[in-house]
């Protein structure tokens, strides 16, 4: 209990501190022009009361990421509560702030656009493509999943009847101006993400639940089979540190009223995120009686995280748990899924400066992205959702570089950002020799070194830069 006590705390407390810091470092300046005023459209770029923006901000990053990630993260043992903790205040929330006042100060772009300012022109045309492809892997993961547990729920109407209505109403969203559906509901789904959390952090104090205290011999779980580095940081993203949350930031960057807004917009989202995930990793050890434990019960049910979470809130907050489940399962991947897909619009209405306010042109541009997700819909889940988790930090390391380099140009404090970028890069270099689905080599050992010499090579690179951008 005292572990996760403590890192509850320091996450709060970290957006009261570190989080002002970091306003100081970017030098926020509450007079400053935004996007929603300069570039008002009516369609995207609109103005919205900053408790909108936060909530709806915190939907699109959340989804189900926090929680399934959180849960199947908690396989690790305690030490998954550190990774969340040291990597929502340092990593995570400094990336999801950084980057959307460099959003906010860049018109509203797409990151992949903004990449480019700063790292050049062949690394915007690579994330151009990078970004489409997570987005695309990331609106089919967020369908899928929903529409196999609607299926379950409801036998009676078919999988394949679900994914057409999830489709539709993605379409529908993906079109609409941000303020008709986005704009109207998400506040209300963050908002109910948000209460869930904290019911089962009541539960957790009040209820007869022992959350592992993390010592040196329970540091970590399955050791051998379960190896922290480089596979629990990526195996929890949401609620550490998340690529894809770059790619959903442009969204709120273009409806922010003033820069004061970023550290509730974005630093207290993620931080908002951490928590929910901290709370999720506590509960699914706790309620099976710690990570060996979590580990066997999910191996019996498929490893399905989504089983382990409907268990769970039916479990410890009766009949009200099992609404909230099917909000945690199904409503909250479905609105990250349409964010996903927007995202994408958005990503591509940059790249070939196509005008949005024109419906028929927001109308051909969504039905190729469609079209592109729906034929991915017909690949193995198991082969998507695995890439899709790498893809995700290796964007999040991208952006780091790009933050490193902007703090740099700016002459600010390129530390806040450095470390984390080379840290990054390491857990994306290493798992590609570990990973099976990548090399896969037999000697870990080995992988691991060849790692760190990638990552040697990447960072004397930016480094030579960084110095030659100072003079």
């Amino acid at each position: 209990m005292l572990t996760f006590v403590i890192c509850l705390v320091l996450l709060i407390v970290a957006y009261f501190t570190y989080g002002r810091y970091l306003e100081h470092v970017c030098k926020i300046d509450k007079s400053a022009t935004v996007p929603s005023a300069t570039l008002y459209d009516g369609v995207d770029y609109v103005p919205m009361p900053r408790w909108r923006t936060f909530l709806i901000q915190l939907l699109n990053i959340a989804g189900i990421g926090p929680i399934f990630g959180a849960v199947l993260g908690a396989c690790f043992g305690p030490v998954a509560f550190i990774w969340i903790t040291a990597g929502g205040i340092l990593m995570g929330a400094m990336h999801d702030f950084i980057s959307g006042v460099m959003l906010v100060r860049n018109d509203g772009l797409s990151i992949p656009e903004i990449v480019g300012r700063y790292l050049g022109g062949g690394m915007k045309q690579f994330m151009r493509v990078f970004s489409m492809i997570l987005l695309i892997l990331v609106g089919v993961v967020f369908l899928r999943s929903p529409a196999s547990i609607l299926g379950q729920m409801v036998p009676s109407v078919s999988y394949g009847v679900w994914i057409a209505v999830i489709i539709a109403y993605y379409f529908v969203a993906t079109l609409l101006p941000i303020d008709k559906i986005i704009g109207k509901l998400y506040p209300l789904f963050g908002f109910a993400l948000l209460f869930m959390a904290v019911a089962l952090c009541v539960v957790l104090f009040v209820g007869d639940y022992t959350i592992p205290a993390m010592t040196f011999e329970n540091f970590q779980a399955n050791k051998e089979a379960m190896p922290i580095i480089p596979t629990l940081f990526i195996t929890i993203a949401c609620g550490a540190i998340s690529g894809f949350h770059a790619t959903q930031s442009p969204m709120m960057a273009r409806c922010v009223n003033n820069e004061s807004e970023c550290r509730m917009v974005f630093y207290g989202a993620m931080i908002s995120e951490s928590i929910i995930a901290l709370i999720w990793a506590a509960i699914a050890m706790a309620f099976f009686g710690g990570a060996s434990e979590l580990t066997a019960a999910l191996a019996e049910h498929g490893n399905n995280a989504a089983w382990a979470v409907n268990h769970i809130a039916q479990t410890t907050l009766g009949k009200f748990g099992a609404i909230l489940a099917i909000l945690g399962v199904v409503a909250a991947p479905i609105t990250s899924g349409d964010t996903a897909f927007r995202s994408a619009r958005l990503i591509i209405a940059d790249i070939f400066g196509i005008d949005q306010k024109n419906i028929a042109k927001r109308l051909a541009v969504s039905a190729v992205i469609f079209a592109v997700g729906i034929a991915i819909t017909f690949v193995n889940f198991d082969v998507v959702w695995r890439y899709f988790s790498w893809t995700n930090q290796a964007l999040a390391t991208i952006v780091l570089w790009c933050i490193v380099v902007y703090l740099n140009q700016q002459k600010r404090n390129i530390w806040v950002a450095l470390p984390p970028a080379v840290f990054m890069t390491y857990i994306c270099s290493s798992f590609v020799f570990v990973s099976n689905q990548f090399i896969g080599m037999g000697s870990t050992a080995l992988a691991y070194i060849l790692g760190g010499v990638l990552t040697a090579i990447l960072t004397a690179y930016m480094c030579y830069r960084l110095r030659k951008d100072r003079k």
